[in-house]
């Protein structure tokens, strides 16, 4: 035996949604009107409204975990603090600060580590040579 909805039109059906109301008369609400870059959401997700410096200085730092490119790391990250406290005065600031930031340290970790390994092995090249004597 099926169930029914009571027959009485006063009631609504509970499974139907809401009618929405008529939206085309309202003026636009400013907070739609924002740039994607403007949520601190989707800028954590996309590299939105970030500075192209810091975005580099990222992927250099990440890359520098390899040692190789930490140099360039230490470089890219420092130009992209200076680009990003610049652009604080400005009417768009640039964010990624925490990007360039780990790109700063990453690049001066591998520097270090990679200056340590080029004095290891020259000092080393330099005893073998006094052996050879």
């Amino acid at each position: 035996m099926k169930k029914r909805f009571p027959s009485n039109n006063n009631m609504t059906n509970p499974y139907q949604p809401p009618s929405l109301p008529d939206q085309s008369n309202q003026p636009p609400n400013p907070a739609q009107q924002q740039s994607i870059g403007d949520n601190a959401g989707v800028r954590m997700l996309l590299p939105v409204g970030r500075s192209g410096w810091a975005i580099a200085a990222g992927y250099l730092g990440l890359f520098g975990l390899v040692v190789i490119p930490a140099p360039l790391a230490l470089i890219v990250s420092i130009i992209a603090i200076i680009d990003i406290r610049k652009s604080k005065s400005t009417v768009k600031p640039k964010h990624g600060m925490g990007r360039a930031i780990f790109g700063l340290i990453v690049g001066i970790v591998g520097t270090l580590i990679l200056a340590v390994g080029v004095v290891s092995m020259l000092r080393l090249r330099v005893q073998l040579m006094l052996l050879r004597k």
